[in-house]
Parts: structure tokens; C-alpha cells; sequence
């Protein structure tokens, strides 16, 4: 069995022409169609629809580009028995 992902578009006459790429020719296939509507790409998309709060990134973009950041003591590394 093989998975081949294809983009493609159903005309206006509500056909969707499949071409499969690979070189299969002259052959008996089983074929399965699981499809998804994708979403125009001029729909762009605001960080609030995407779940964020109300002006995150006005607040916090470049809030520490004057501060360098410090990673702090990590202490001591546990040792533990081996597992078997």
C-alpha cells in the first residue's frame, strides 16, 4: 500500500480529475478519497482568532532586547541506578 498526497481543485462542474503521479500505468489500483477543504490563502488569520490575548505581541515584542538573558544555577545533576 502507498500514501500519495495531491492538491487539487473540483471544477465548476463539480468534478475532481485525480492524476497520480509515480509512473503506475496499465494497472488495477483500490483507491480510498479522504478530503479536506483548504481554506483560500488570502484568508489571513488574526492572533486573536488564533487563541492569543488582545495586543500579546505589541506588549511583549522586544521586551528584553536590552537585557541579556541569564540561565541561572542548575544545580547538581541527579544520579540514579541503571535500569536493567
Amino acid at each position: 500500500m502507498q500514501s500519495i498526497k495531491v492538491r487539487s481543485r473540483v471544477g465548476s462542474d463539480g468534478m475532481l480529475h485525480l492524476q497520480i503521479p509515480g509512473g503506475i500505468k496499465d494497472t488495477d489500483l483500490e483507491v480510498i478519497v479522504v478530503f479536506q477543504p483548504v481554506a483560500p490563502a488570502t484568508e489571513a488569520k488574526t492572533p486573536e482568532d488564533l487563541g492569543w490575548p488582545p495586543g500579546f505581541f505589541e506588549r511583549t515584542f522586544g521586551c528584553f532586547q536590552d537585557e541579556p538573558l541569564v540561565r541561572g544555577d542548575q544545580g547538581e545533576y541527579e544520579e540514579r541506578e541503571e535500569l536493567l
